[in-house]
């Protein structure tokens, strides 16, 4: 077998004992070919005189061989399973593990339309951004218009993407941070290759790769698709750190110097920054920079590369019903201060006072002006906070410029930073000028009057905690028990890891067995903070989470959660929005979602940031529909409020009576700050509804998802074949109600699966052939835990397996029953699944033949200018078709909906050995008369029209039609089927009532 003919993309083929498919790239002297059964790991490289014939061939009725109906079942779940190459216009659907609402599928539509992709997705918080992006990368490589990707994000939200982007989309990342970087290098043989040229698929800490030794390098390497997480820190007039990322970001974008796929994801893309906003646009098309969005011609263009949505445009889109939450019923907890708590806030207030007033040059003057904020702020946050700061040396104070002092103190006093990441942010500042760090029970000889001033403080500090003298903690366990007694497991949001751990520890002696009590703070790595919470919400009964905002983005916690609350405010109003998002978003199972917020009535402050910042944000927001990010981060109204405070305040000694409202600055920053953030909210919600892409026409598209998701099946179906196929194989498994899942053991299964699975008996067999280790063994001894464990849905523990069509124990299941169905010569308890099956139904009155076929088509995609070739892909198509036999002994095909109710029938009746192997004789020979091929012909060229028609509307839907190149390139698309189906099985279906006695044929 050599003619070139013969090895066409699509083509069947026998090699090495197995049967192979053709892949597009063959030439004379190898033959690029996939395991029949759909195993992209294992694609090879043949040499021309090793490829023979296929050796698939029609189902053989030998004695004993045809099976019963749940023999049939599992096999056609099995070819559901395996097969990843699927041939409809949404290839990325037959390879990803979630069912995309109709609105995310919204950007991949847009995307269709484009070449390179050029998108910024700035979607709500909690829509599913995530999704959405990941999507479209997975499409790109499922196309083949693209080979590998990266994600650039906070080293904070990696792990996170690393799950999704595994767990969801079947793709195996790693992550590219500074503690890995040196490693996955180091495992590459070659080391002129790049870490992004090796792998496939990346996470990359954006701060890492940006470094001036790393970002031409990477430039060089960066893969086909980029997606840019929080992609608004990338722009804007802030520091240096921003501006790094910007030039990376512009470096990566230039398409003269490569044509790349780019995605920007940010729910906040209008920070108020009308240039910020262009520099974002731009990225995508240079052009772009320069729009005016109030002229519609531009936002017509701009809306071609843009899509946002708020929830009131996608919680009913085209007749499908997102369930968000209804409502968040926002609460304020207010509470006054001890006396002794208020003398102590005082004095600390005129001690900072006297410190930023006294004598001393500029940057003394800064270091000392941010080191009295960010102690007020510890003082305010939790008697912890307060003495842990007292007793560490300023951070502040290690600098050597104003300008360093500013920059410090604005991120630790204000929240504000150049990226807006929360990692690092939940550390306490210090307070202490010079080296003399203080602790408990230390001596005090030989320290200055400061640090001695600032020591009695921190012992102060210590005598104030618990809940005898701290008012804010005994109105937050009040609160907790409200929020548990109605049902509702709250996240308490501090500022500091010491207010955490101090909350955490008393929430724990205050709820004793009633609730279990956890802090996820900054110390955690992050992949150890989602096995935090894994480990709290595994536990039975009600739960409270405590965290810093380390876990205001990133972590999903709906499922768990019903209520946040605010310990300490956040001066960030973003900060407030990520905290609410990780309850009130997609997949929260409640109707109502609470927010409570803590602050003092005797300072003010908080509760004039409250006013000022937050809940003008959220007024705005419900307002306007845009959430729009603070201008220039609020710095100018909190250093109006800081100056007040420590330079124009005054009031009697230990009493703690401010306000604000009079101060003339304040007063003036307020103004002008709620008057441009006002200007920019209105500004941008004129614009917003164009780019809802409610024009946009999914609905044209709903036949092409309807017919995928018959193709795929119910989520259902593929934890009732797995729990049947391990039951068939031996290996029964044990349910758990609780754990929702179940658990089956691996040592009663054929060798052959358990390899497949990654459990061997000893470490030799866990070398392939020539001594080189098996890919992903898990190289278990005999003594290990040896069971599978399956759960219902994700998240899932490291070792266990989701119920999902992408997990690879689940598809390495599937694959074995496929594999054995076709190997006679396997034992009859290893071949749970059978190519011919009788069974005797009431579900018809004559004889009815059911087909399981298996076509193959090569589909030829347009390239990406008029004068590139065309990609050729190869795809599959499992389809069944059924013929009635009449009294004549003519067939009548079933239709489409005949067929599909078939499937649905239930054996009525048991079927005698002798009459299931005649019937099984006849069907298998009738597969080989001309009638039959000729229909099999015809409906293989039937399914190739059908699925280029579905190739051009989907795209013509997203509104290529008449876009450039657009209609040309649609009418390029071409589908040919390619070769003859593979006839994976017939089973017959006899009428239950005249199967009981002789019949003229044995036609019912």
């Amino acid at each position: 077998m050599s003619a070139t003919t013969d090895r066409a993309p699509g083509t069947l083929v026998r090699a090495r004992d197995r049967d192979w498919v053709v892949l597009p790239g063959s030439t004379e002297d190898l033959v690029l070919a996939q395991p029949l059964d759909g195993d992209r790991e294992f694609v090879a490289a043949l040499f021309p005189d090793e490829v023979r014939k296929p050796g698939f061939g029609l189902p053989r009725a030998l004695p004993g061989e045809a099976g019963d109906f749940a023999s049939a079942s599992l096999l056609r779940t099995a070819l559901r399973i395996a097969s990843t190459a699927g041939a409809g216009p949404f290839r990325s659907l037959n390879a990803v593990a979630v069912e995309p609402r109709r609105y995310q599928l919204v950007p991949l539509m847009m995307a269709l339309r484009m070449d390179p992709v050029r998108l910024l997705i700035g979607d709500d918080v909690g829509i599913g951004k995530t999704v959405e992006s990941a999507l479209i990368a997975k499409e790109l490589m499922e196309q083949g218009s693209a080979r590998n990707m990266t994600v650039l994000c906070s080293p904070s939200l990696a792990e996170q993407w690393q799950r999704e982007l595994r767990d969801k989309f079947g793709m195996d990342p790693e992550l590219v941070l500074p503690s890995t970087a040196a490693r996955l290098q180091k495992a590459i043989d070659d080391p002129h290759r790049s870490i992004f040229d090796h792998y496939p698929v990346t996470v990359v800490s954006t701060d890492f790769i940006k470094q001036d030794e790393r970002r031409d390098a990477f430039r060089r390497h960066c893969p086909d698709v980029l997606i840019v997480d929080e992609a608004h820190t990338c722009v804007g007039t802030g520091g240096n750190e921003q501006q790094k990322r910007y030039e990376l970001l512009s470096a990566l974008a230039d398409r003269t110097e490569r044509d790349r796929h780019l995605i920007l994801v940010t729910a906040t893309p209008h920070s108020g920054d009308p240039q910020a906003f262009s520099k974002l646009t731009g990225l995508l098309d240079p052009s772009l920079r320069t729009l005016d969005t109030t002229r519609s011609a531009d936002r017509d263009k701009l809306a071609r590369h843009f899509v946002q949505r708020r929830r009131h445009d996608i919680k009913r889109y085209v007749g499908q019903d997102t369930p968000f939450p209804e409502d968040r019923d926002t609460q304020d907890a207010l509470y006054r201060l001890d006396p002794d708590y208020a003398r102590f806030v005082a004095d600390i207030l005129a001690h900072t006072r006297h410190q930023v007033r006294g004598p001393g040059g500029g940057h003394h003057q800064r270091m000392s002006w941010w080191t009295a904020l960010t102690l007020l702020r510890c003082v305010l946050s939790s008697p912890a906070a307060a003495a842990a700061t007292l007793r560490a040396r300023s951070l502040i104070a290690a600098t050597r410029t104003p300008a360093e002092a500013d920059k410090l103190g604005r991120a630790a006093a204000f929240e504000l930073t150049d990226d807006e990441t929360a990692e690092g942010m939940d550390v306490v500042p210090g307070s202490l000028p010079d080296e003399d760090a203080a602790t408990p029970g230390e001596p005090r000889k030989g320290r200055t009057s400061e640090a001695e001033a600032l020591a009695d403080f921190a012992d102060r500090a210590d005598a104030l905690a618990g809940p005898a003298t701290d008012a804010k903690l005994r109105i937050l366990v009040d609160r907790v028990k409200r929020q548990l007694v109605d049902g509702y497991d709250p996240i308490v949001f501090c500022h500091y890891i010491p207010t955490a751990e101090y909350v955490a520890r008393h929430l724990k002696e205050e709820l004793g067995r009633s609730a279990s009590v956890e802090a996820v703070t900054g110390t955690l790595h992050p992949d150890a903070r989602q096995a935090r919470v894994d480990e709290l919400t595994a536990r039975r009964g009600r739960h409270v989470l405590v965290a810093t905002d380390c876990l205001s983005e990133g972590v999903n916690l709906q499922e768990h959660f019903g209520a946040v609350i605010h310990y300490d405010l956040s001066w960030n109003p973003t900060r407030h929005l990520q905290r609410a998002g990780r309850v009130d978003r997609f997949g929260q199972p409640r109707r109502r979602v609470r927010e409570i917020t803590v602050y003092d009535t005797d300072t003010g402050i908080d509760g004039l940031v409250l006013k000022v910042l937050i809940q003008k944000h959220k007024d705005i927001a419900d307002q306007t529909g845009v959430a729009v990010l603070v201008p220039d981060q609020g710095r100018g109204v909190l250093e109006a409020l800081a100056s007040a405070l420590l330079l124009r305040g005054e009031q009697p000694e230990g009493q703690l009576t401010l306000d604000f409202e009079d101060d003339p600055d304040f007063g003036r920053a307020r103004e002008a700050l709620h008057k441009e953030w006002e200007s920019a909210a209105e500004r941008e919600s004129k614009v917003l509804t164009k780019f809802a892409h409610s024009g946009l026409r999914p609905e044209e598209v709903e036949a092409e998802l309807d017919a995928l998701r018959q193709a795929l099946g119910d989520p259902g179906d593929i934890a009732t074949f797995t729990r049947e196929s391990l039951g068939q194989l031996g290996a029964q498994p044990i349910g758990d109600a609780r754990d929702r899942g179940f658990k089956a053991p691996v040592d009663p299964l054929p060798t052959g699966l358990k390899h497949a699975l990654g459990f061997y008996e000893d470490a030799d067999q866990t070398a392939a052939p020539g001594g080189a280790a098996r890919a992903k063994a898990k190289g278990r001894a005999k003594t290990a835990a040896r069971d599978l464990v399956f759960r219902e849905d994700f998240p899932v523990a490291r070792g266990e397996h989701a119920l999902s069509r992408t997990d690879p124990a689940v598809r390495a299941l599937a694959r074995y029953l496929l594999d054995a169905a076709v190997d006679t010569g396997l034992p009859p308890e290893e071949r749970p699944a059978r190519r011919l099956g009788v069974i005797r139904t009431r579900a018809v009155d004559r004889r009815t033949v059911l087909l399981l076929a298996r076509y193959r088509f090569r589909l030829k995609l347009p390239g990406r200018t008029v004068s590139d070739e065309p990609r050729v892909l190869v795809a599959d198509d499992a389809q069944v078709l059924a013929w009635r036999t009449g009294d004549d002994g003519g067939r009548t095909w079933l239709s489409d909906e005949e067929t599909a109710a078939l499937l649905t029938a239930t054996p009525d009746l048991n079927t005698l050995p002798a009459l299931r192997d005649q019937q099984a004789t006849r069907a298998a020979a009738e597969l080989r008369e001309e009638e039959i091929k000729e229909h099999l012909k015809a409906r293989g060229l039937l399914l190739a029209d059908r699925l280029r028609e579905a190739h051009q509307r989907v795209r013509e839907a997203a509104g290529q039609r008449g876009r450039e190149r657009g209609a040309a390139a649609v009418r390029r698309i071409d589908v040919q089927p390619s070769g003859k189906p593979d006839l994976l099985g017939v089973y017959v279906y006899l009428s239950a009532p005249a199967a009981q006695r002789p019949a003229s044929g044995g036609d019912r």
